[in-house]
């Protein structure tokens, strides 16, 4: 599962099939993050419009992967995002008409093409980014740093085993 909230229920066991599902520990799991999850939604969709007002929610991930990782393949940001070409295809054309990215031909293959962050468009993810960590801070002011940590940690970890 990545930043922009897409999941999937892929690889989901049918009822009954792992009798170990019932435990307490993995029903308060399915709670949280169904509250964590529906939260990150509409948060996405307020960082969108602060990216820009017309920015779709969806296309908040794909901007801070560019902001993370630098130029990538279109075919590489839809392998991370999860969705296919076409859609893909869409919300880049859209990003380019919002002035947050650019497209130019790959060096290394000519007839690909690399996409990247504007200037104008790591400005605005940037802005909004370090926002939501200062509230991130100010909400978990009263948690040990090394508390904090292990959250971050704990997330990766399962991060990485959804996307197994």
């Amino acid at each position: 599962m990545h930043e922009d909230g897409n999941g999937g229920g892929e690889g989901a066991a049918s009822p009954g099939s792992t009798p170990h599902v019932e435990q307490p520990g993995f029903l308060a799991l399915e709670r949280e993050l169904t509250v964590l999850l529906r939260r990150a939604r509409a948060s996405q969709g307020e960082m969108a419009r602060a990216v820009h007002p017309d920015l779709e929610p969806s296309a908040y991930g794909l901007l801070v992967r560019l902001d993370e990782c630098g130029r990538q393949r279109a075919t590489e940001l839809a392998a991370y995002i999860g969705v296919g070409k076409a859609t893909m295809s869409r919300q880049l054309r859209a990003l380019e008409q919002l002035g947050l990215v650019a497209r130019e031909p790959d060096p290394a293959d000519g007839r690909a093409w690399l996409v990247a962050l504007t200037e104008e468009g790591h400005e605005r993810v940037s802005r909004v980014r370090e926002a939501r960590r200062a509230r991130y801070a100010g909400r978990l002011a009263d948690w040990d740093p090394a508390e904090v940590g292990e959250l971050a940690r704990l997330l990766n970890q399962l991060n990485r085993g959804m996307e197994k």
